[in-house]
């Protein structure tokens, strides 16, 4: 499970709402994802958190037959994924609630909050929107 740092926790607060913010910079004009304390570029101290609707499109993806670790070893297949949020910056996610069959680069997706009460934390996974 993450563990949340200083940076990071305002997303997992977010998460664990089943919203999703990420930081936006003003001096670059632009959303920024992963979070961090400067804005990429301008290493302006300028990040603020601004919610999103977390919709986006399916920017790549993987089909593993084979457990990443072993907490997934019965989560088979994993649908490793790479979403594109409508504001801009990529997130590494899994797909869920979809045959792998009918998974395609450029498909719609929206967001699905997995909550994991006993870690206290929400994990953001995809499936088609």
């Amino acid at each position: 499970m993450p563990e949340p740092t200083p940076a990071t926790q305002p997303f997992w607060d977010a998460l664990r709402r089943h919203n999703v913010v990420i930081q936006y910079s003003p001096s670059s004009d632009q959303y920024v994802f992963y979070p961090r304390v400067l804005a990429p570029g301008t290493l302006a101290d300028d990040l603020e958190w601004r919610e999103i609707s977390g919709m986006g499109t399916l920017y790549t993806f993987t089909i593993s037959d084979r457990p990443t670790a072993p907490p997934w070893a019965d989560s088979l297949p994993q649908l490793l994924a790479v979403v594109e949020w409508d504001e801009g910056p990529r997130l590494s996610t899994e797909m869920v609630n979809v045959d792998p069959g009918d998974l395609f680069v450029g498909m719609r997706v929206k967001p699905v909050f997995c909550d994991y009460p006993d870690d206290g934390i929400t994990l953001l996974r995809y499936e088609p929107a």
